[in-house]
């Protein structure tokens, strides 16, 4: 009864922040209806927006890996008229953040401020749309930053076991390539690659407008709006499913390490409009998300001290979804650790989870869910991504419902459903 009442309070206070949601409207802009995701927020005087063109990450890259990521780097070296320096001054003078980063899915550029500049940063914005740095002392200049970067990776043992174990369960597809590219990859890139990335990507068609701030709608959106016409609309990116590998494949590489990093990863069949979702992201939780109190963690580390920590997950995509796990052990116990994890996952599909180790989940994803909307910027994050997924905007209070009522029974039928999680590949770095 004690956890019943608990529970509620914890539904309660994250409803507040619900109650705070954010609005999805769509403005009609050159002949294109792009969608706005606003929320406005008399907190703070500030202004956040995100363009966020989706499909228009390193899915994209198409050969050319690296791309999405250095012409994310070009964007943030200002305008070809100012250069890096002297664009970057305009904004530090007025306390002005304007960033470009690349997801897989997504390209975004970022724009932050203090309500009394804003009109200063739209300034800047569109001057960046107009007019980027395609300069070849600029690519350079990243070039050598980035290749300097992965020459220093050729010694990170984690991150070269991460990268070997996308190329096995993502063989053939725009993920067995790392974001950041290839040293042989950027070497080749060349402004017209660059130009013709950003041509394609930063198109109306693939533009998801996400703001809020000290404003209403009518007055902020019009000023978004007369600062995007100037992109085209004549490239729609399509989304491409990522179809996971389901062969059981192990790469070891020999290097000189004093101790042995292992990756592993299977595919885990679920889409993120599965109206069954939410049970994987408590059986993820219980599995190996939890850091201590987790099976991994207990299984590997508790009892029988094989490694520091022990993780795992079930990643949950629009375009593909997977679980994957790491850590690392002693170089004589490499083996009996990867045949621990293989004996703990077919465990945890065969027999499901206890009661208590429920429970614990639901407290922990229940107690935890309202500091998830703290923040301006967590609340339009959310609600772009429920938005983007095709969910609707009350969905996080319905998946929280859920996780509630969850029963034992069920859960534990749906993780026995999903046999695939046992088709496990290994990466292991080693001496």
């Amino acid at each position: 009864m004690k956890n019943k009442i608990i529970q509620s309070i914890l539904i309660l206070l994250c409803l507040q922040g619900i109650l705070m949601a954010a609005s999805i409207k769509h403005e009609e802009i050159n002949g294109i209806k792009v969608p706005v995701v606003f929320e406005k927020d008399t907190n703070l005087p500030i202004l956040n927006l995100q363009l966020v063109f989706r499909n228009s990450g390193y899915i994209q890259d198409n050969g050319k890996s690296g791309i999405a990521s250095i012409s994310a780097k070009l964007l943030n070296e200002g305008t070809k008229k100012l250069g890096s320096t002297k664009f970057a001054q305009k904004l530090e003078n007025s306390a002005i953040s304007l960033h470009t980063s690349s997801g897989f899915e997504t390209f975004v550029i970022e724009l932050s401020s203090i309500k009394d500049v804003h009109e200063k940063g739209l300034k800047l914005l569109k001057e960046l749309l107009e007019d980027p740095n395609y300069d070849e002392k600029a690519l350079a200049k990243i070039k050598t930053i980035l290749i300097g970067s992965l020459k220093r990776k050729e010694n990170d043992f984690d991150y070269i076991a991460s990268k070997n174990l996308k190329k096995l369960i993502f063989k053939d597809t725009a993920l067995e390539q790392p974001a950041s590219g290839s040293i042989e990859s950027i070497s080749k890139l060349k402004i017209n690659d660059i130009k013709k990335f950003l041509s394609s990507a930063l198109d109306l068609n693939n533009l998801i407008i996400v703001a809020g701030g000290d404003f209403e709608y009518d007055e902020l959106i019009p000023k978004v709006k007369n600062l995007i016409k100037i992109l085209d609309a004549k490239n729609k990116n399509e989304l491409k499913n990522i179809i996971v590998n389901d062969k059981s494949r192990t790469d070891t590489l020999l290097k000189e390490t004093q101790q042995a990093y292992v990756y592993f990863g299977s595919p885990f069949n679920v889409k993120v409009t599965d109206k069954d979702s939410y049970m994987a992201k408590v059986a993820s939780f219980i599995l190996g998300g939890s850091g201590f109190g987790s099976r991994l963690m207990e299984e590997i580390r508790v009892k029988r001290g094989l490694a520091y920590s022990a993780y795992g997950y079930v990643s949950q995509n629009k375009s593909h979804s997977f679980f994957t796990g790491y850590l690392q052990t002693k170089l004589e116990t490499a083996d009996e650790a990867k045949e621990l994890v293989i004996s703990i996952i077919d465990n945890f599909v065969k027999k499901g989870v206890t009661k208590e180790e429920l429970q614990s989940a639901k407290n922990f994803l229940l107690g935890s869910e309202p500091l998830r909307t703290e923040t301006l910027s967590q609340r339009l994050n959310r609600a772009f991504t429920l938005y983007y997924r095709g969910l609707d905007q009350n969905h996080s209070k319905k998946e929280l419902e859920k996780i509630e009522n969850l029963k034992l029974e069920d859960l534990n039928n749906y993780i026995k459903s999903h046999k695939e999680i046992k088709k496990l590949s290994f990466s292991i770095v080693r001496k």
